[in-house]
């Protein structure tokens, strides 16, 4: 076997070289070759005196995007990549003429990094230049790492085209010297997903933060608008001769929970389950789960709602996050044809049970490829046991074009089950790039509903262009009066509504202003209804003024109009009736620096409302103690006043969190809302091994504070450990 492998080191070497001419005419990007090694590095951060790192050549040669765009960046930084048999290996040294200004913040796993001194990189294993695996780290050696689908681009699903909660396999270390500070990936490879060709290019790019400067230096140089996502500007890392793995991962569960549900007395559970995963082959991975659970999960935020339309909770279970950028056809958090919290979460909010479910995901060739199965219990009348399947499709081409389809299906079961609420989905959606800057984008999609008949079809066609100096995009989004996607997500129906954006980047140079950059911006939508009714118009017109150290004024005016064809109910008591309003408003807001151990900001909206006139004011304040402690206070007010009635919302939010070591952490989320008058808090210990796995006790108390209250008084306690068995 070893034999066999060396032989492919050795058709590496001979190819890397035509391989590597061939990009480098195509694109002039840089590119490293891969480096083989039999022995493995130490892993404990010390790039600069382990013997292995120092027989390697580094690259460097760092261009800054932020805040000098073009030149090299303000200090040295050093990268080299090598491989075993099972694992790639990436060293990064970022050396720093003044180490003690190196910002180091929150340990916890895949916290945001924006804010820290900070190393990421991306990998581009399929070599299709839209989709990749991101992996970073700071001087605290926290753990950030999510998948990448069609270069991060919004239209890529609920959570936007950036998926923070895969969490793979895989360790970093870092240490901090007079030199700077220094990190150490060890990603295995059965972590990644690749093609079964013998050797392989994978695109790279690397990123270095300097948050003092508010730096961001690239190892492939990109233009000022883009950022670690643009995988269509990566570099290039060649003649990796990469093992077809096998991976079987099986992660059982245990869980106690707790409760007492107000006057449903208490209740205590013990629950069991699993996941398990499967490689199919290097690029298809086949995952089961059993009896589903997410009683680690962070609760949702809560929201007020001061319009008639949908909210929008984004998904935050992990089974349901990897990979979801391939089942995602529509308008994210707008129009989505599959919505994957439709699944074991009722309209209400309420748990329902998930007795289990399959997925199949990833590529074949250049075709991505996306199967599911799930099956969720009864929980009453209202909430029937529902089975729900997905099949999703779509064939990549040069230039972050695709085309491709999906089929999504509800079926009602058991006792509770009525044929008439079967639902199905269908859908088409293609992107075409143009030229460098330039994308079209769009879908058609239909439902099937046996109590509607008709009026059933949306779509939506999408024209954009982002350069350096200027980002416009123009839209047009009709949906039927009938189109009933119930496995997925609408904030409202029976509309058409055409929208457009122009935004002009301005970057001043030097100015006694400290001045980093200008974005003036108009955005237009309108809604109307099939009748030729407005429902709704906006015209946003704002300037955005970014300074060097990264805080930021935006100063704009918004001119709205609301059509009503019935009245409704936007606070208790206090009606909005028929009829047409025209207002305008002015916005103003305020963000400090966030590389800061204080930081804080405003958004203060004031004017018409409804006729009436608001005063929206959301202030928020962070402050964190070094890498362990930090915390966020946010508040939220509106003072309302009506022809029909005043009132006031006030929604508060504190978060803390105490990182004991980067896989160990205390967190805490309370939040109050006046409107249901009641508050709820969230309190969760996590103490992990690996790829998120280990024991988690989770305490949730819900309170009303007066005999008025919505809400059931409602306290938990569970305690959950799972463990992940990697057998192949």
């Amino acid at each position: 076997m070893r034999t066999e492998y060396l032989a492919l080191l050795a058709l590496a070497a001979l190819t890397s070289f035509t391989a590597s001419n061939t990009w480098a005419q195509d694109s002039q990007r840089p590119e490293m070759r891969a480096m083989f090694v039999e022995e493995q590095p130490v892993l404990d951060g010390d790039v600069i005196n382990d013997p292995i790192w120092q027989k390697l050549r580094p690259s460097s040669g760092f261009v800054q995007n932020t805040p000098d765009r073009g030149l090299p960046a303000s200090q040295r930084t050093e990268l080299r990549v090598a491989y075993t048999f099972d694992t790639l290996y990436v060293a990064v040294v970022g050396f720093d003429d003044d180490p003690a200004a190196i910002v180091v913040t929150d340990a916890r796993r895949d916290v945001e990094l924006d804010d820290s001194d900070a190393v990421l990189l991306i990998l581009d294993t399929y070599q299709d230049r839209q989709n990749g695996f991101v992996f970073g780290t700071n001087p605290s050696s926290r753990q950030y790492d999510g998948q990448v689908t069609r270069e991060g681009s919004p239209g890529s699903g609920s959570n936007g085209g950036f998926n923070k909660n895969w969490d793979g396999v895989w360790q970093v270390q870092t240490q901090r010297g007079d030199f700077g500070w220094s990190a150490e990936f060890a990603i295995p490879f059965k972590t990644l997903r690749y093609s079964a060709h013998e050797i392989q290019n994978w695109g790279l790019n690397v990123q270095r933060n300097i948050r003092r400067r508010n730096e961001t230096a690239y190892w492939s140089p990109l233009e000022y608008q883009f950022n670690l996502f643009r995988v269509y500007d990566a570099g290039q890392l060649t003649a990796l001769a990469v093992p077809a793995q096998r991976n079987l991962q099986f992660i059982p569960y245990l869980l106690s929970d707790s409760s007492d549900v107000g006057s449903a007395g208490r209740d205590h559970k013990f629950e069991y389950g699993f996941d398990a995963k499967y490689s199919i082959t290097p690029a298809l991975t086949l995952d089961l789960t059993y009896n589903t659970d997410f009683a680690q999960v962070e609760v949702d935020d809560v929201q007020i709602n001061l319009d008639r339309f949908n909210l929008f909770f984004p998904e935050k279970r992990p089974f349901f996050l990897e990979n979801a950028g391939q089942f995602t056809v529509g308008s994210p958090g707008v129009i989505e044809l599959f919505f994957s919290r439709r699944i074991g979460i009722s309209g209400g909010g309420a748990v329902i049970p998930i007795e289990g479910g399959a997925r199949v995901s990833g590529k074949v060739g250049q075709t991505k490829l996306g199967l599911l199965y799930m099956r969720a219990d009864e929980l009453d009348p209202s909430n029937p046991a529902d089975d729900f399947a997905v099949m999703r499709v779509s064939q990549e081409f040069a230039n972050r074009s695709s085309f491709g389809g999906i089929y999504v299906s509800r079926k009602p079961t058991g006792s509770y089950a009525d044929v008439s609420e079967d639902n199905q989905a269908y859908g088409l959606d293609g992107r075409l790039g143009i030229g460098k800057y330039g994308l079209l984008s769009g879908f058609v999609a239909q439902t099937a509903t046996p109590s509607l008949d008709g009026e059933d079809h949306a779509f939506m066609l999408k024209g954009e262009y982002d350069s350096e100096r200027w980002a416009w995009n123009l839209a047009y989004t009709e949906v039927a009066e009938n189109f009933n996607p119930e496995t997925g997500f609408l904030t409202r129906g029976n509309y058409r509504s055409p929208t457009a954006f122009v935004m002009r980047r301005i970057r001043p140079g030097p100015n006694r202003f400290n001045l980093h950059e200008l974005r003036p911006h108009v955005s237009y939508r309108f809604f109307d209804d099939f009748d030729g009714f407005k429902e709704n118009a906006f015209l946003h017109v704002d300037s955005h003024f970014e300074f060097k150290s990264s805080a930021e004024i935006h100063t704009g005016m918004n001119f709205k109009q609301d059509g009503l064809n019935e009245p409704f109910e936007i606070y208790p008591g206090v009606i909005v009736p028929v009829g047409s309003y025209h207002n305008s408003e002015i916005q103003l807001v305020l963000q400090s620096n966030a590389g800061k151990a204080f930081s804080y900001g405003a958004t203060v909206t004031s004017g018409g409302f409804f006729n009436g006139d608001r005063l929206a004011l959301s202030p928020y304040l962070n402050w964190r103690l070094g890498d362990n402690f930090s915390t966020a206070l946010e508040w939220s007010r509106n003072d309302v006043h009506l022809d029909t009635g005043d009132f006031v919302t006030n929604l508060g939010r504190l978060r803390v969190s105490w990182s004991f070591t980067p896989r160990m952490t205390l967190q805490a989320l309370v939040q109050y809302n006046d409107v249901s008058d009641n508050w709820s808090s969230n309190l969760r210990f996590s103490w992990l091994r690996t790829a998120n796995t280990g024991l988690f006790i989770v305490y949730n108390d819900l309170q009303g504070f007066d005999d008025y209250s919505v809400a059931q008084p409602n306290r938990s306690l569970l305690i959950k450990y799972n463990y992940l068995f990697d057998i192949l």
